[in-house]
């Protein structure tokens, strides 16, 4: 999946990862796709919901050691 920008948020505990990401996503435009690696357990439902709430689209997720996200700006 294309991306505009990544996110390492790998390492970080929450609340880190959404502070991060909301700061990334305030630097794109409505549509763009911003890619975020994460290794907090707790990033999969902080991350859907946070996005869920924003108006943003969690348009994929993909699990491993490392958590990897491509969220789309609302």
């Amino acid at each position: 999946m294309e991306s505009t920008k990544i996110l390492d948020a790998k390492g970080l505990a929450c609340p880190m990862p959404i502070v991060k990401t909301k700061k990334a996503m305030n630097e794109l435009e409505a549509g763009q796709v911003l890619e975020i690696h994460a290794t907090d357990k707790g990033a999969k439902n902080d991350l859907a919901a946070w996005a869920k709430s924003g108006g943003h689209e969690l348009l994929h997720t993909e699990e491993g050691d490392v958590f990897k996200f491509w969220t789309k700006k609302g």
